[in-house]
């Protein structure tokens, strides 16, 4: 495969993922026209002795960066980790069972893009031991027994299939019988386009286990972390009991280069980061990561006085 297709083969994939402000990101690099994968800086936490942060650059050792939380220790930067850094972080003792982790994504659609989805499935599923773009695990968090799930945005994007829909749906089913909240841990590309409408559906399934959570008075909290877009901000991320971002966090609908070529305007500044949307409403407070436990523990607790 030529080398460019190749680089555009890693770009599909949810269904309005951010394509600006590649220096903050890292995830993406503008090459003349287009806008290609670099592969040399799409994961954000480096493998080895020594972390750069993306945003101040700062150097620092991947253990000083696991320590503090995967926050940049100079400027406050929080890096993009994923399910399994955020189970350690939160759950006691890092003590989680893993729910449901024997279901897989399947092509049913038999899609083909520059390669078929199966076989896209099949090399993720070779160099990761993630089955699909979610993970759900039940813990306690300072005592009180929670629920998570967390999306990985290494998996195709974050991007919202059928899988990621019956995981939290079953999820949903298990608070109910124990009698436990439930967070969800939003980072997402929006709908997997290669999926079609059975990615579109789990839009309303999520919602109503939502309801039936809700039903049964048990406390849904929607943590947003960036990025989040798409149909995941359209629906179940915007409907937890309480919606929480991380700081600097890029949330949204549509990517802010999409809305700025179609209005031709300039945005404010900090257009779609959680302190832009916490200021104008959609947001309930933001957490920094290294007080989140803590303050998810106060938030449980009062939920049950």
């Amino acid at each position: 495969m030529a080398k460019k297709e190749e680089d555009i083969e890693k770009n599909l994939t949810g269904d309005d993922l951010p394509q600006e402000d590649a220096s903050r990101s890292s995830w993406f690099k503008r090459v003349q026209k287009g806008i290609l994968t670099s592969t040399s800086e799409k994961k954000e936490i480096q493998e080895g002795l020594w972390a750069k942060c993306p945003e101040c650059k700062y150097t620092c050792t991947t253990t000083e960066l696991s320590e503090n939380k995967y926050v940049c220790p100079k400027c406050n930067y929080h890096h993009r980790i994923g399910s399994g850094e955020y189970f350690d972080i939160l759950f006691d003792g890092d003590e989680y069972t893993e729910l449901f982790a024997n279901i897989r994504s399947k092509d049913y659609l038999g899609f083909t893009d520059l390669k078929p989805y199966q076989k896209r499935l099949e090399d993720i599923w070779k160099k990761s031991d993630l089955h699909d773009s979610i993970r759900v695990a039940v813990g306690k968090i300072e005592g009180n027994e929670v629920l998570i799930c967390c999306m990985d945005f290494d998996f195709i994007g974050g991007s919202l299939g059928s899988v990621m829909g019956e995981k939290v749906a079953r999820g949903a089913d298990y608070c109910i019988e124990h009698n436990i909240p439930m967070i969800m841990i939003c980072k997402s590309g929006g709908a997997r386009m290669m999926e079609s409408a059975f990615s579109l559906m789990q839009l309303a399934k999520i919602s109503g286990k939502l309801t039936q959570l809700s039903d049964a008075k048990l406390p849904y909290i929607s943590l947003l972390t960036d990025p989040t877009f798409g149909g995941v901000t359209a629906s179940f991320g915007m409907l937890g009991d309480l919606n929480i971002g991380e700081p600097g966090a890029l949330i949204g609908f549509a990517g802010p280069r999409v809305i700025k070529e179609t209005i031709k305007k300039d945005l404010p500044e900090g257009f779609q980061r959680s302190e832009f949307l916490l200021e104008h409403g959609f947001l309930d407070m933001i957490i920094d990561r290294k007080e989140m436990k803590q303050k998810f523990g106060v938030i449980f607790s009062l939920l049950k006085n």
